[in-house]
């Protein structure tokens, strides 16, 4: 197995509706999310939180527990990796004005089919699908006592 890597699927509801956050890598420009190697002294999820604000200036909540996992292969010099990136769901309240990798990354928000669509990772497609439903039947399910 390869390396790991730890990634955070922002969210947010407008108007009751499920969206999220995608991004563009800086090499390829293609859309997925904010993902970065481990950390020392940093646990997983807050890895994938301060992926999130340096790659797009995202504050929120981010789960503890990882939604799954895709593979992702990363060129460094000559030599490609295999990574396996645990995905973990951010809730946003809001964006920086400014973070480190400001103008480096386009960033959208598009509902969940969208970004399905956009993602180039079929993992990473089955994991948004799989979140939307599960975030929406939590929605739609009365409140428990």
């Amino acid at each position: 197995m390869g390396k790991k890597q730890f990634a955070a699927l922002p969210f947010r509801l407008d108007k009751s509706e499920l969206r999220v956050m995608l991004i563009t890598t800086r090499r390829k420009r293609r859309w997925s999310v904010p993902k970065g190697s481990p950390m020392r002294n940093k646990e997983p999820h807050l890895t994938a939180a301060l992926e999130a604000y340096e790659e797009a200036g995202l504050v929120g909540v981010v789960a503890t527990r990882a939604l799954g996992s895709f593979k992702h292969r990363k060129r460094k010099g000559d030599r490609k990796r295999t990574m396996n990136v645990a995905v973990f769901p951010m809730k946003v309240h809001g964006r920086e004005r400014w973070w480190p990798e400001k103008g480096e990354r386009e960033a959208i928000w598009v509902s969940p089919k969208t970004a399905a669509r956009l993602v180039h990772k079929a993992q990473l497609r089955r994991l948004i699908a799989r979140f939307a439903a599960q975030t929406v039947r939590e929605a739609s399910s009365p409140p428990s006592r």
